[in-house]
């Protein structure tokens, strides 16, 4: 037997019946999810000779492993790099160190945990003295006689590159926000001037735009991606991320939805989970509808917006903590 958030009984056998594997309709991920933003990369590469290390932003609450862009690594680190596994908070660290072995495998050796919209976090205060003992480690070239250090914020959209430097100047100046947050990708169009985000040492950052990878790798990688955030939710369908969201929810047996919207028990159904949705926040809309007296105005279930809450209330991590990969 299963326990569902409100102490509702579901069998295996009930379980059993959650689908195994989504229907991504035949799409081709070249198609659904085309790689851009080779004007950014290029902006970053002219940036490089500037730069003492690479700090590289990704989400540790969903997809810790997928979903970066593999580019970065390719033409970028030829500079110290770090990795930072941001959105701590919402995730499950209980198998963290595989994790580390996973990402060692990799080639990836340092790497940090943050929750950057927390007013105080011990790892962004460990950002800077990991960075300086990493650049003390390696050669500089041309900025060996130069007393304060430059970093680069890269990633893929919508992981908290801004975040982390508005993080920074809190923990280091005690200073507001320099860069624009927001919940949507695409808010940092351009590499920005240098922001300062420490006095001692003198460290500036380089803040630029998420570029996603040139080819996503699968359809599968793409979906995430999109229920992360990174891709703009039109582009593939809010009820189309609302239905990946509810099969991986199901198939990890996470259930907090079931009580967070009054179902009786969990679905795999979609369209009714949407429709509990629509009544539980009296999301609707009119429609005119034709029939035998001729039009009629309707009130029906609004699903685009009730889809819309579904996905919120999963980035903001009000479903339980789940991590896709």
């Amino acid at each position: 037997l299963l326990i569902t958030p409100n102490r509702s009984v579901i069998s295996v056998a009930q379980a059993g019946n959650f689908r195994t594997a989504f229907d991504f309709g035949g799409r081709e991920v070249a198609h659904w999810f085309p790689g851009h933003m080779a004007k950014g990369l290029k902006q970053m590469r002219a940036s490089l000779k500037s730069v003492d290390c690479i700090i590289e932003i990704h989400d540790q609450k969903y997809i810790p492993l997928s979903g970066r862009n593999p580019v970065f690594q390719e033409t970028l680190d030829v500079r110290p790099h770090l990795l930072i596994l941001n959105k701590k908070d919402l995730a499950d660290v209980s198998d963290k160190q595989n994790l580390l072995k996973t990402l060692a495998k990799k080639g990836v050796k340092n790497v940090l945990f943050t929750d950057c919209l927390k007013q105080r976090d011990e790892s962004v205060q460990q950002l800077v003295p990991t960075v300086v003992e990493m650049i003390k480690s390696s050669p500089r070239f041309a900025r060996s006689e130069n007393t304060s250090y430059c970093l680069m914020v890269i990633g893929v959209p919508n992981v908290g590159k801004s975040s982390l430097i508005n993080s920074l100047r809190r923990t280091y100046l005690k200073k507001g926000r320099a860069s624009r947050v927001g919940g949507e990708p695409g808010i940092t169009k351009a590499v920005l001037t240098k922001i300062q985000v420490c006095d001692r040492p003198i460290v500036h950052l380089l803040d630029t735009p998420g570029v996603l990878p040139p080819r996503i790798e699968s359809v599968e990688t793409g979906m995430k991606l999109a229920l992360c955030g990174t891709i703009l939710d039109h582009l593939v369908g809010e009820d189309v991320i609302a239905d990946y969201l509810l099969y991986s929810l199901n198939r990890l047996g996470k259930f907090s939805y079931v009580e967070k919207y009054d179902l009786e028990q969990p679905s795999d159904d979609i369209q009714f989970v949407l429709k509990r949705i629509a009544v539980k926040l009296g999301k609707t809309q009119r429609v005119k509808a034709i029939t035998g007296v001729g039009n009629v105005t309707v009130v029906v279930p609004n699903y685009t917006a009730a889809a819309y809450d579904f996905i919120r209330a999963f980035r903001k991590g009000e479903l339980g903590q789940v991590v896709l990969d």
